[in-house]
Order: C-alpha cells, then structure tokens, then sequence
C-alpha cells in the first residue's frame, strides 16, 4: 500500500508575462491548471492508474506570485476512496534570488482512476505511518471543513 509521502510532488514555476493577469501577477487560471497537473501525479502515483479530476473543492488564493517570481506547488494524496483520491495542493511564491516563500493558494481535488477501458477502477488503501504524514494528512482534512 502507497504511503503518503509517496504521493508527494513538487514543482516549481516560472512566472513569465504570458502566464500574467492585468496586474502583471500570476493569473489564477494558469495556477489552477498548474495545480491540476501536480495533483493529477499525485494521484497516478497512488493509484498506479491514469487518474482524471473529477472535482475541485477548498480553493483559496490568499496572495499573488508577481511575475518573476516562481510559483512553487505541491501535492499529495490525503484520502482514498473505492475508485478515487483526494489530494491536497498548495503553492507558495518563491523568491529566485533568496529562496523565501510565502504560501499563496490551497485546494483539495478529487481524482477518479481510470482503467485500459476508460472506465473507474479500484484504488489501493492510503498508509500514514510517519508523524509528518499525520500532519499533513490533518491538515488537509481540516481545511475541508
């Protein structure tokens, strides 16, 4: 069984002008689907299957990534269910000069594995052994409230 940290992705963004809104910061759109991606492999790693958003909840822009800065974004696979997963992202702007964050943007989405058919398939049991897993597992369940 897939532990949490398994699951675990992290990427990193260049903000250029072209991901930009009006206000010459990153637009939300472009974030959201950055997002998507990362928590799309979190959740194949898990599931060992091609995984497809099925739905978005808890999404929270606290500040924006200017461009230059990169947006920094992470996933893991919080829960487990018959044929889907939930996986927790968050992002942070990162300084490329300096390396200081700040968090951003949190979401929870809901991936459902898919088969050769196209069709749900059953996902593996999520294990959380480690005191870090527990937090971040926590963490992601309280946010859902």
């Amino acid at each position: 069984m897939p532990t949490l940290s398994d699951t675990r992705v992290q990427n990193r963004y260049r903000v250029q002008p072209n991901d930009a809104n009006n206000y010459e910061t990153l637009h939300g759109g472009e974030l959201m689907k950055w997002m998507d991606e990362l928590g799309a492999m979190a959740a194949m790693r898990f599931a060992g299957e091609t995984c497809v958003t099925a739905g978005v909840d808890d999404f929270s822009f606290h500040r924006p990534v200017p461009v230059g800065e990169i947006a920094l974004v992470e996933a893991y696979v919080y829960s487990a269910g018959r044929t889907s997963v939930t996986v927790r992202i968050r992002a942070w702007r990162e300084d490329p000069r300096t390396g200081e964050t700040e968090r951003t943007t949190g979401a929870s989405f809901t991936f459902v594995a898919l088969g050769e058919e196209g069709g749900p398939v059953s996902v593996p049991e999520l294990t959380v052994e480690t005191d870090e897993e527990r937090e971040l597992r926590d963490e992601a369940l309280e946010a859902e409230n």
